[in-house]
């Protein structure tokens, strides 16, 4: 079992953030430090950075979703961005789309342990959800490069639904890679989004692509 006076204190501002939901947010930490490294979820190394680096790089998300949205978390993992998204937007729909049974089975877990009835867990690839799930919003941390994520997911995003997704510095180079192929899907100019939410010292790049 993980020593949780290993897990990285919350900066300030956290709990402002989080409003109501910082006690489940916090519930969300301790899952990824204990359960979440013993299932293999997170490695035992980002206990000490669970929230900077995990838990608010991923919050800063919900900051560009709209209380009606239908959420599709793509590579779910262990419910990052999802998760976050779900606590600090409880009006909107929160999709977790995960192919790995394992990783299923553990955020079944989180989530009844959370009591999130605004979040429902999809066992599957998202290229095989077309013609099953529609979405106005689709999330992804470290889930391909940006030419792979467009082509599986531009079919179950919406008329004038968005692609939001969390990149590293090298995103530009991958946005050059995938022009064509937005504009074969009919997706607008991509807009890089440089977030900190106020609290983060290396704050988190998410783009944002709109489907015409």
């Amino acid at each position: 079992m993980t020593d949780l006076s290993a897990l990285e204190v919350p900066p300030p501002g956290t709990e402002d953030y989080f409003g109501a939901a910082y006690p489940l947010a916090q519930r969300y930490a301790e899952h990824l430090a204990t359960t979440g490294i013993e299932w293999g979820l997170i490695g035992p190394r980002e206990v000490d950075r669970l929230w900077t680096r995990h838990i608010l790089n991923c919050a800063v998300v919900s900051e560009f979703i709209d209380d009606g949205d239908v959420v599709g978390d793509v590579g779910s993992g262990a419910g990052l961005p999802g998760i976050p998204i779900a606590l600090l937007r409880p009006a909107a729909q929160v999709v977790l789309i995960e192919p790995m049974e394992r990783r299923v089975e553990w955020l079944k877990m989180v989530v009844d342990d959370l009591g999130l009835d605004n979040v429902r867990i999809v066992r599957a690839r998202v290229e095989e959800l077309v013609d099953e799930e529609m979405f106005s919003v689709v999330t992804a941390r470290a889930v391909k490069a940006m030419t792979t994520l467009v082509e599986w997911t531009h079919e179950v995003v919406g008329p004038e639904g968005r692609i939001l997704a969390l990149k590293g510095a090298s995103v530009e180079t991958e946005l050059v890679k995938a022009k064509k192929l937005l504009k074969r899907y009919r997706f607008g100019q991509p807009t890089v989004h440089i977030v900190d939410g106020g609290i983060l010292d290396v704050p988190s790049r998410v783009v944002e692509i709109v489907k015409k």
